[in-house]
């Protein structure tokens, strides 16, 4: 038969609201009772309604994450951890992809509207304008983009920028490459803002570029082209990307150009060279925004970035 609410409560010793409590409002429920009446449920096997608590609270329990390409390495670490943030709280996460469409993106925000009690957006492509519009249909964190009025989660990709350029620097490249990311990247905006403070650098701006492996190898010919030695890359892919399009044109990696990569996925792990590239805290990421989006809380946080430094940089010949 099934267990009802009525059946934890008196197994518990509790009335039954203080079991309903537990489930929609833990915070409101004394910790040992709270304890008790989850161990009690749990030996029953009682799930709660999630449509009926949705009914009485206004609160579906569900929250959606939006991503520009679900098929970036970059973004598969930060679902599984925004994933295991949400259910840690009781919440189901859903995904979807926009595959870098501003179009999508607004349709996806749309959709979820009237399915989650809110939406994390990561690597926004639409405008702040549409985002503004779209925040008042319900309530959401926007990882990596500044958003007037809303909570954000930001990965510091400009000092991370800076220090790549700087290792660049020190090697003794003077003329440095940028290959950049989409047209509107808000990341990318970041990147370029940072690398052109670098002092005693010229920087050779390449772009948009798709931010793909078959962009960067689309960008091969215009780097060799700029006459620089070394090149910062809008992340990992394109980076990876660039170094077959390279030596496809007979300029070796770090040999002929330094590459620096930005995001440290795996695959830049398992490529040779080796991928020097910024460290992204991108679980990190994942997890605080699901926490602000539940608590509700409106404020900025920025994680910091690191470089990691490999094979595919070096001084130039």
């Amino acid at each position: 038969m099934t267990v009802t609410i009525r059946d934890v409560a008196r197994a518990s010793g509790v009335h039954v609201s203080t079991v309903s409590r537990t489930f929609s409002a833990p915070h409101m429920v004394n910790a040992a009772t709270r304890t008790r009446v989850l161990t009690v449920a749990e030996e029953l096997g009682y799930r709660p309604n999630r449509a009926a608590r949705a009914l009485t609270t206004g609160r579906t329990h569900n929250l959606g994450l939006i991503v520009a390409d679900i098929a970036n390495p970059f973004f598969p670490p930060l679902i599984k951890a925004a994933h295991a943030a949400a259910r840690q709280r009781d919440y189901h996460l859903f995904v979807a992809d926009t595959d870098e469409e501003p179009a999508a993106e607004e349709e996806l925000v749309q959709a979820f509207s009237k399915q989650v009690d809110g939406v994390v957006l990561c690597s926004p492509r639409s405008s702040n304008k549409a985002l503004e519009r779209l925040a008042e249909r319900v309530p959401f964190v926007v990882i990596n983009r500044r958003l007037r009025g809303a909570a954000t989660v930001l990965m510091d990709v400009g000092h991370g920028a800076r220090l790549a350029v700087e290792h660049l620097a020190g090697f003794g490249h003077r003329r440095v490459a940028l290959v950049s990311g989409p047209a509107g990247s808000w990341t990318s905006a970041e990147i370029r803002a940072a690398a052109e403070q670098v002092p005693g650098v010229e920087l050779a701006v390449i772009g948009p570029n798709a931010p793909t492996e078959r962009g960067g190898f689309a960008a091969a010919g215009r780097v060799r082209d700029a006459g620089v030695t070394g090149v910062l890359a809008y992340n990992d892919l394109v980076a990876i990307g660039l170094i077959e399009g390279l030596g496809d044109l007979g300029l070796s990696v770090p040999e002929d150009v330094s590459v620096v990569g930005i995001d440290d996925i795996v695959p830049g792990r398992l490529n040779r060279p080796k991928l020097t590239t910024v460290a992204m805290p991108t679980a990190a990421a994942g997890r605080l925004a699901v926490d602000l989006l539940i608590q509700e809380v409106s404020a900025t946080t920025s994680l910091e970035t690191r470089l990691v430094v490999r094979d595919s940089t070096a001084a130039p010949r």
